[in-house]
């Protein structure tokens, strides 16, 4: 039986029975996590994911305002951009640069708190090239093109000239998600952006919060250099994997952990 034959045949069986789905998805992941676990004794990573760090920990202890926020597919969680604008707001003058811009979200909320941001996504061409919308191309950056401290650089994140821009405070890696993409970012952030002080937070490092995503694991952990010598942990109740220089107080991955800390949560248009 050929391979088209083959692959043919399992997709028509996928067809018929979805579910089955769920069993291709489940043997891919054990495959990425059974790499990123090759790293487990230098990070402290287990079968249930990196150590975590609890997001209130982060946070001051008035909160954080997420202005503006969306609620559309494709962007983060209100914790997520929570996260950096603390981490943002906890560096004085700080320099924020992010790979992969979409709606413009990250920045502009980082934008609010940052002295600089600098943002790096496909240029238009390129985005066409993959034979996306021109309604989708409009839409990057919406949110953050009008602001005045935000610079929108426009390249492939594996060829841009990196070392050209200097050393950032804070960086937000959320680009490609495949595991090739992630630990080439990984490691060409690391290698041009990163200082003795830089905070590194990687986005879509699990499905849902408490969910690990192993591909996405994976790159960022054959991605770090043998010289990075940080804490890397999960965020509680995110979707963000961090690296930090200072070490935080960390707990065992728990999926099934009573759900605490809780959110109060205010909706209102803005």
């Amino acid at each position: 039986m050929s391979k088209l034959t083959k692959t043919l045949r399992g997709l028509a069986g996928l067809v018929r029975n979805p579910w089955l789905l769920n069993h291709v998805l489940a043997a891919d992941e054990s495959g990425w996590q059974a790499r990123g676990l090759t790293h487990a004794a230098r990070w402290g990573a287990t079968a249930a994911g990196l150590p975590v760090v609890a997001l209130n920990t982060l946070l001051p202890t008035a909160g954080e305002i997420v202005r503006p926020f969306a609620f559309r597919d494709g962007g983060s969680l209100p914790t997520d951009l929570a996260l950096l604008r603390t981490l943002a707001r906890q560096r004085p003058g700080c320099r924020y640069f992010e790979i992969g811009t979409w709606r413009g979200e990250s920045a502009a909320n980082v934008a609010a708190v940052a002295a600089e941001v600098q943002t790096l996504n496909l240029a238009a061409d390129e985005l066409r090239a993959l034979g996306l919308s021109e309604r989708y191309i409009e839409l990057h950056g919406f949110f953050s093109r009008p602001l005045p401290n935000v610079r929108h650089l426009h390249g492939n994140s594996a060829t841009f000239d990196l070392a050209a821009l200097g050393h950032f405070d804070l960086i937000f890696i959320d680009g490609d998600h495949r595991y090739e993409a992630v630990r080439t970012d990984t490691r060409r952030v690391f290698e041009h952006l990163v200082g003795p002080d830089t905070v590194v937070v990687w986005h879509d490092a699990s499905r849902q919060p408490g969910q690990p995503r192993w591909e996405v694991l994976a790159g960022i952990l054959d991605g770090l250099p043998a010289t990075a010598t940080g804490q890397l942990t999960q965020v509680g109740n995110t979707l963000c994997a961090l690296y930090s220089p200072q070490p935080q107080p960390t707990q065992a991955p728990d999926p099934l952990a009573d759900p605490h800390p809780v959110f109060e949560v205010t909706v209102r248009v803005g």
